[in-house]
């Protein structure tokens, strides 16, 4: 059986890991580390800036490419521009944009200003925009005028703090409020050759708000060394090479749209595509295809997308070049990691990370076994470990002490601190972050378990986790049963209180075309769980085409409960909406 202990020389091997990553990358010129100019000028001082870092591929099929040496004259320009609105070391500037090359600029530009860089999701209503804006005290916002005049506009006097907005696009001179100018017109006033200002390891560079079950967003802090992480971890996890061809769908505005959508594959010299275009199964097999794409960084709700649209569409077009695919954002249902084997000829691999941890922390590593349904091993330099539950649900930490589940058994998964992009802080919320940790573990709040070789499995959210007539019912079995029937394209599984059992398993799916909401159909659904989960299997089910989802694809649980057992709902603000 697995030794869910971690070896006693386990942190000294960890700090060598890293030790190892970290002497890969280049520091600044007279000492101290920052993203931007590993990311980028450090290609360039090595002769590679002729390399094309940005690929942008328009929703008409359109293609424009910035080199690695553009990239680095306009996010110097851009700090230039910076510095001459008098943004100073720390500020924070925010971004509310989709996917274009300003935002690349901003993001890079911002960090050689030892500014803060805060990406919002572009689908946010006013509220949310406003909330975040406010609690990380944003100096700059970068948002295009159509963007502006929805979300800011309405709320631009309750941010008394907030001094610039910079307008990306040609109609940026149509919009005429104070303080609000032309993105363009300020970086080309600006000097290319604005060298980064210094910046050390713990200096914060980055602020990803998420959002709580309740209350206010929390914002994590991430700083400059979060990239030893995230391009130690590009190569192990993700298989990603100079030179590859990459493709990362998240959106710009979630933690993964940063740390693997623009760190990672240019610290190592490869080239990312940017797809301007929202999801349509054949627009995204043509980017794939003509892009040539190599490493493929996607969520498992597009995957199960795919999986809709069926095997034929994917072996209609030539996906020869791709020779990795990941996924991230929920755990990934077995029964897609089998169609990807199907489909593309090679299996779907999955790993396992969060807005705190900064980084892929465990993951089905490129060339290894991978099982169906497992989140992987964790990656050198983490350290992590399954920790037994107490009667809340959540770690058991006695006297200081933590206290490790036995090997199968389903804890609370939890990391040993110290690993580069683990979160620093939650921004003016000390308690909130020191509960995050105990024992000397950061306690993740997932529940997972650990096979007899090492494989660690999702098995859901601690306050997700059903407990029906004294067993607990992870949600995510659940769906990946339902998923295996042909008439589910996706499923939501919650706890509805039940007198006699404490809670009940209800299941709302979601039918792929060609069936039909029936009391038929969701008898057979019905039987066909209980065949393969027996007694975890759902006592009821309904149909739903369109589940809550956030917008980085996961079906939200919390909402689903909320709105069947008419609760209260919330922080919203990451539901999926339509712009």
């Amino acid at each position: 059986m697995a030794d869910l202990r971690p070896p006693d020389d386990g942190a000294v091997r960890a700090a060598a890991a890293w030790t190892r990553a970290r002497a890969e990358l280049d520091g600044l010129p007279g000492g101290g580390l920052n993203i931007a100019s590993v990311a980028v000028d450090r290609h360039v001082v090595a002769g590679r800036g002729h390399a094309v870092a940005i690929r942008r591929v328009g929703e008409d099929g359109a293609v424009t490419e910035m080199t690695y040496d553009d990239l680095r004259r306009a996010s110097n320009r851009f700090a230039g521009a910076l510095a001459a609105l008098g943004v100073a070391r720390g500020e924070r500037v925010m971004t509310l944009l989709g996917r274009c090359p300003e935002l690349y600029v901003t993001a890079l530009g911002t960090w050689k200003r030892a500014a803060v860089l805060s990406p919002l999701f572009s689908s946010f209503g006013p509220e949310p925009v406003r909330d975040r804006l406010r609690l990380g005290s944003a100096r700059v916002l970068v948002t295009t005028p159509a963007l502006y005049q929805r979300r800011v506009a309405p709320i631009r006097d309750q941010l008394p703090a907030l001094r610039h907005v910079l307008l990306v696009g040609h109609d940026a001179g149509d919009v005429t409020a104070p303080a609000t100018s032309a993105w363009d017109v300020a970086v080309a006033a600006a000097s290319p050759e604005h060298p980064p200002e210094p910046t050390g390891p713990d200096d914060m560079a980055l602020l990803h708000f998420t959002s709580g079950t309740t209350g206010r967003p929390k914002g994590a802090v991430h700083v400059h060394e979060a990239v030893v992480a995230h391009h130690a971890t590009a190569a192990y996890a993700l298989d990603l090479r100079a030179g590859d061809v990459f493709w990362c769908t998240a959106d710009p505005g979630w933690v993964t749209g940063t740390s693997y959508g623009i760190i990672a594959p240019l610290t190592r010299g490869a080239t990312l595509v940017s797809y301007a275009g929202e999801f349509d199964p054949r627009g995204w097999y043509r980017v794939l295809e003509q892009q040539r794409v190599q490493v493929w960084y996607t969520a498992p709700t597009a995957l199960r997308m795919l999986m809709r649209a069926g095997a034929d569409l994917a072996k209609a077009h030539d996906l020869s070049a791709l020779r990795h695919i990941a996924s991230v954002g929920e755990a990934l249902n077995p029964e897609v990691v089998d169609w990807g084997r199907r489909a593309y000829g090679m299996p779907v691999h999955d790993n396992w990370w969060q807005t705190e941890t900064g980084a892929i922390m465990i993951c089905n590593r490129p060339g290894g076994e991978v099982r169906a349904g497992s989140m992987g091993r964790p990656v050198p330099g983490v350290v992590a470990t399954v920790l037994e539950r107490g009667p809340s649900g959540r770690a058991r930490i006695d006297a200081g002490e933590a206290t490790l589940a036995r090997p199968g058994e389903v804890g609370e998964l939890a990391l040993r601190p110290g690993w580069p992009s683990m979160f620093r802080a939650y921004l003016d919320d000390p308690d909130r972050y020191d509960a995050c940790f105990g024992g000397g573990w950061y306690l993740s709040g997932d529940l997972a378990r650990i096979d007899d070789e090492g494989y660690y499995w999702f098995v859901g959210r601690a306050d997700d986790v059903i407990k029906s007539a004294g067993h607990l019912v992870g949600p995510f079995e659940v769906e990946s049963a339902l998923l295996e029937h042909p008439a589910v394209a996706e499923a939501g599984v919650i706890g509805v209180p039940d007198p006699v059992a404490g809670e009940i398993v209800q299941a709302f799916v979601t039918l792929n075309e060609g069936f039909e909401p029936s009391q038929d159909l969701r008898v057979e659904l019905l039987a066909f769980a209980r065949r393969r989960l027996g007694g975890l299997a759902p006592r009821d089910l309904g149909f739903d085409q369109h589940l809550p989802h956030t917008s980085s694809g996961k079906v939200m649980r919390r909402l689903l409960r909320a709105r069947t057992l008419g609760l209260p709902e919330g922080d919203t603000s990451t539901l999926e909406v339509s712009s």
